[in-house]
């Protein structure tokens, strides 16, 4: 019991950060009905950048606390990350929207591999051991073990998705995030301005991903410029899951992804006598993301996204 108690913790904060990356993916695709494959390396960006803003502001703020620390090198990664998604749609994406659905998909992956080579170069292609800005003595809860960082990785998702839904349900902006997923030319004829409506959610995206990136570095540890592959790979398999195009599917897929998979590498790892454990843990989103596409391919929420005329 104990063992299936922290494979849900585990779990939970595990698909708390799917589900902060599954939520970029799923806007982008509900408004342009594009899949940003770019979008992991985002995350990888967001927490490189908050490893070398951490290590530079250690040397100049030696007595600084380390809460602070963190959060002023999580808010400097959000910014770098807005900005360089704000280029990306603009560069690679803006041109070809028109086009086939081959080319920005194609484009995304190159612009993935692009942003891999580009963080390889910039931070060189060893892993970096990712500094420890808070205190990590455990709390047991019930047998089993949470750590600060990551009782932090769950308060911070439960915001982020919060003042992501009021923003997206109350706000003027969310009306027109919505009128532009409808019908992007009527839109248009309302007044809405589709290009800084697409240009915002590719910025909001990426603040989710950096925030996911940073939380992600700080819990596991480490960071290198290709840790934002597989992350990104989950979340999109999250989005399927819940339902692309659905925010509160993405949620659910990613939150869902993050228990089976770790429920599935630990747990059942165990009960297998390691015949399944944790080197195996991939195994178990994927064939996730199979079962959901065999069998509801529109994802367990279904789709939103509108026929556009």
């Amino acid at each position: 019991m104990e063992t299936l108690l922290q494979q849900i913790i585990n779990g939970l904060v595990l698909g708390s950060m799917y589900a902060l990356v599954a939520l970029g993916y799923t806007m982008v695709y509900g408004i342009i009905n594009l899949i940003n494959f770019a979008h992991g390396e985002v995350l990888m960006v967001g927490a490189l950048t908050s490893y070398s803003c951490i290590n530079l502001m250690r040397d100049a703020m030696p007595s600084a606390p380390g809460w602070l620390i963190l959060l002023l090198a999580l808010l400097i990664a959000c910014v770098v990350c807005a900005a360089l998604n704000f280029c990306i749609e603009k560069i690679a994406y803006r041109p070809l929207r028109n086009a086939p659905k081959l080319a920005p998909l194609i484009t995304a992956i190159g612009m993935s591999l692009l942003l891999q080579t580009l963080a390889m170069v910039i931070w060189k292609p060893n892993p970096k051991a990712y500094p420890t800005m808070l205190p990590n003595d455990p709390i047991h809860l019930a047998g089993a073990v949470i750590t600060p960082t990551q009782i932090l990785i769950l308060a911070v998702t439960a915001i982020s998705l919060a003042t992501l839904s009021w923003l997206v349900n109350r706000t003027r902006l969310g009306r027109a995030m919505r009128a532009t997923a409808e019908n992007p030319r009527v839109a248009a004829l309302m007044g809405v301005q589709p290009d800084r409506v697409i240009s915002a959610t590719f910025i909001i995206g990426a603040i989710l991903a950096a925030i996911a990136g940073v939380m992600w570095a700080a819990n596991y540890g480490t960071a290198q410029h290709a840790m934002g592959f597989m992350p990104g790979l989950k979340a999109f398999t999250a989005a399927v899951f819940g339902g692309i195009g659905n925010l509160g599917g993405a949620v659910l897929g990613g939150i869902l992804l993050g228990l089976i998979e770790s429920i599935g590498s630990g747990y059942i790892g165990q009960m297998t006598g390691g015949v399944l454990g944790s080197q195996y843990s991939d195994i178990f989103a994927f064939i996730v993301l199979i079962v959901v596409l065999t069998i509801r391919p529109s994802g367990l929420l279904g789709e939103r996204v509108a026929d556009r005329a």
